[in-house]
């Protein structure tokens, strides 16, 4: 079964109806996990640490879904 990264990362957004971050350079990379169950977890760990904050979002990434469609896949696009 192959590898599908997710990464999942937050921070204070400009505006809670959008997605923009207010300062890019300080986000929080809470990690890069092997599977969605635990990036699911990690997400949800840190959404709960900061739901007192109405701008701070976090996200999961999908990160094997990161590729340039037109491209030929190489041998190490999928790990496993």
């Amino acid at each position: 079964m192959p590898v599908r990264l997710h990464l999942v990362f937050g921070g204070e957004l400009k505006d809670a109806s959008r997605t923009e971050f207010a300062n890019p350079d300080n986000l929080d990379i809470v990690g890069i996990f092997p599977n969605y169950a635990k990036a699911y977890d990690a997400w949800k760990a840190a959404s709960h640490r900061t739901v007192d904050s109405a701008t701070t979002r976090y996200f999961i990434a999908h990160l094997h879904r990161l590729r340039d469609e037109e491209r030929e896949a190489s041998k190490t696009e999928e790990i496993g």
